[in-house]
C-alpha cells in the first residue's frame, strides 16, 4: 500500500430506494443513466428543481433491480427525500434516510484500489483516477493496516481531485455547468428527466455557465517585486495580475495544501485557465 495512503471518517446522508419501480423512477428523476445501471455498479448523477438548479448530488449504487443506495453530503438528505417525494405519484418506491459513518481511504494507486474495491463493503469514490475508495461498515484489516488522519488532509485530498462539497462549493444555487461535474454526473443521451431542458440546451450551445468551478492554486509568487498578492482564503474574492492590472477572477470556496476551488467568472475563464498549466 502507498505511503501516501490515508483514511478517516466522514458521515454521509444515505437515502434507501427500494420497490419494484425503484430503477425506472430513479431513472426519470436523475441525471445520469440509471436504467443501464449494472448491478453492483455505482455511478454519479444530480437531481434537480424544474428550473435546472441542483437539489443534491448523489453517489448511486444498484444493489438489485429494486434496491439502490443513494448517498449525499451530510444534512443534504432531507430536502433530497423531499425532492424526490415530490414527484413520486402512483410508483411503488419507497425512500428510508440514515446518517452513516464511512471510513474514506485517500491517495491510493490505482492497483490499491483495485485490492480494496475487491472487498465487501468498498465502494469507489470521487473520480476514477482519483485514488479514492469508501469502506461501509466494518474496516477490513487491510484498511486498518493504512495510517489514520485528520479531516484537514481528507479535505486538502479533496480540493486537490477538485470534488466539490455540497453547501460549500456547490449549492442549490448552482447550475449543473457551475460544478465541474458535468463529466461524471450527467447523461446526455438518456430520456427526459426535470431541469433537463436547461442542461441540455447550455451543452447543445455551447453556453459557458456564468462561474465555473475550478482547481486554481492557492499561493501564487509576485511577479515583479510591486506585485501584490493575496493569500487565497474561503469567501474571498481571488485576486491576479492580469496585463499589469490586478484582478478579482472570482470567489473561493474551499482551500486547503497547495490548491483552492474558485468560483471563477465566465469573464475570467482564460485567465484561470492559466493559471492551471
Amino acid at each position: 500500500m502507498s505511503t501516501t495512503a490515508f483514511r478517516c471518517a466522514i458521515t454521509r446522508d444515505v437515502i434507501t430506494a427500494t420497490g419494484k419501480d425503484a430503477r425506472t423512477f430513479l431513472h426519470s428523476q436523475l441525471s445520469n443513466d440509471i436504467t443501464g445501471l449494472p448491478i453492483g455498479a455505482v455511478t454519479h448523477a444530480f437531481i434537480l428543481d424544474p428550473n435546472g438548479k441542483l437539489n443534491a448530488f448523489f453517489r448511486v449504487r444498484c444493489i438489485a433491480d429494486d434496491h439502490f443506495m443513494l448517498d449525499v453530503d451530510a444534512g443534504c438528505g432531507d430536502s433530497a427525500v423531499a425532492r424526490l417525494n415530490k414527484f413520486k405519484i402512483r410508483v411503488q418506491c419507497n425512500f428510508e434516510l440514515r446518517s452513516e459513518v464511512v471510513t474514506a481511504v485517500r491517495g491510493l494507486t490505482a492497483a490499491a484500489c483495485a485490492d480494496l474495491l475487491a472487498l465487501p463493503g468498498a465502494v469507489a469514490a470521487w473520480r476514477a483516477g482519483d485514488g479514492a475508495v469508501d469502506i461501509l461498515g466494518a474496516m477490513p484489516s487491510l484498511v486498518q493496516a493504512i495510517r489514520s488522519d485528520s479531516d484537514a488532509e481528507y479535505h486538502e485530498e479533496r480540493v486537490r481531485c477538485a470534488w466539490p462539497l455540497f453547501g460549500v462549493d456547490i449549492t442549490e444555487a448552482s447550475l449543473p455547468a457551475e460544478t465541474g461535474l458535468i463529466d461524471v454526473a450527467v447523461s446526455f443521451t438518456k430520456g427526459c428527466y426535470p431541469g433537463q431542458e436547461l442542461v441540455e440546451r447550455m451543452d447543445s450551445r455551447g453556453s459557458a455557465a456564468p462561474r465555473t468551478l475550478m482547481r486554481l492554486p492557492a499561493r501564487m509568487a509576485a511577479q515583479t517585486p510591486g506585485d501584490v498578492r493575496t493569500l487565497a482564503m474561503a469567501g474571498r474574492p481571488y485576486m491576479v495580475v492580469s496585463d499589469g492590472n490586478i484582478v478579482d477572477i472570482g470567489t473561493c470556496t474551499s482551500v486547503a495544501g497547495e490548491y483552492a476551488l474558485v468560483l471563477v467568472a465566465r469573464a475570467h475563464i482564460d485567465i484561470a485557465a492559466a493559471l492551471q498549466t
